[in-house]
């Protein structure tokens, strides 16, 4: 039995060597077996959850440790582990800080998501552009490279310094998508902070600075694909079904242009929407669910108007084969 284990970003297949593409995740935990399947634009999804959502266990040293408890979970929540085996996980985590032994080099970044909504954060080196990607940081700069806690202090200085915090909502950054300015502008506005962060006064001596170079991520997440008036599924119950074309994906987002008639039983009002609604999902709300083929044409996952917003938080975070 193939579990989605959510969504990941990874090189290989069919995207050009070394890009990053959008995938979901699969674990059969009878075979200890993994599988991934691309999320490219034009791709049609038509699925349904089976059975019930499960705790997916604690991913250790490149492996799935399966929950003992075999928890189930709320299909709305993209919470994908239950509260003891997330304790086990953070049991060992940078983003707990209970990994201040970790000896590998961390980098520090500055993230845009859109005007006046940028953060600071850490990364393992090795994980290179990665994290930046997963969060859907829509364009990017590194600050400097150092050890974790030498990281860690700088990102606390400077983000104290320099007004930016270290979160951001998944509302904040889903708002600000459908009005980004041009790349320039972006471009500008993380120069600017990069150059107050590198002030003396300011740097931190036991970080390693890193000239300013931006890295933006419209071609990659498709972001010119978004238009400005995006609605949003709700979470997964079992048998509800998920049909549409893929538009572009963004960190855990996946951008939907709805198929044939939508919004029985939503939220806002009876009645049917019309075809070619653009909803975006966060594939995290797929974790630890059976995922089998559609029982109809239409989407009767709760579809409702997405309420501009801003605000901080959200913590650092993770097929059937014919399905996807």
């Amino acid at each position: 039995m193939w579990r989605c284990t959510g969504p990941r970003w990874s090189g290989g297949g069919p995207e050009p060597e070394g890009r990053f593409g959008q995938r979901l995740g699969w674990y059969c935990a009878e075979r200890g077996e993994e599988r991934t399947s691309v999320l490219p634009a034009g791709k049609t999804l038509a699925f349904a959850a089976q059975g019930e959502r499960r705790c997916l266990g604690v991913r250790r040293a490149g492996r799935w440790i399966v929950c003992p408890y075999d928890a189930v979970l709320d299909g709305a929540s993209a919470k994908d582990q239950c509260a003891r085996c997330a304790q086990l996980d953070r049991s060992r985590s940078v983003a707990a800080d209970t990994m201040a032994d970790d000896p590998r080099p961390y980098g520090v970044y500055l993230a845009y998501f859109g005007p006046g909504l940028l953060k600071v954060g850490i990364t393992a080196a090795e994980r290179g552009a990665a994290r930046l990607v997963e969060q859907g940081a829509v364009a990017y700069a590194w600050l400097g490279r150092g050890p974790l806690m030498a990281a860690r202090r700088a990102e606390a200085v400077l983000g104290s310094a320099l007004a930016v915090p270290d979160r951001c909502t998944k509302s904040a950054k889903r708002a600000a998508r459908g009005a980004l300015p041009p790349v320039a502008d972006r471009v500008a506005e993380l120069a600017r902070l990069h150059g107050r962060a590198r002030e003396p006064e300011l740097w931190p001596e036991t970080l390693e600075p890193v000239e300013f170079a931006c890295t933006d991520h419209t071609e990659l997440f498709g972001l010119d694909r978004i238009p400005g008036d995006v609605a949003e599924l709700g979470g997964m119950t079992a048998g509800a079904d998920v049909v549409g074309e893929v538009l572009a994906g963004v960190g855990s987002d996946v951008y939907l242009r709805l198929a044939g008639e939508w919004g029985k039983g939503q939220e806002h009002g009876e009645g049917q929407g019309v075809g070619g609604v653009v909803a975006v999902m966060d594939a995290r709300v797929l974790s630890g669910w059976v995922l089998g083929a559609a029982g109809g044409r239409v989407t009767t996952v709760p579809v409702r108007v997405r309420a501009a917003a801003t605000g901080m938080g959200e913590r650092e975070g993770g097929g059937q084969e014919g399905l996807f």
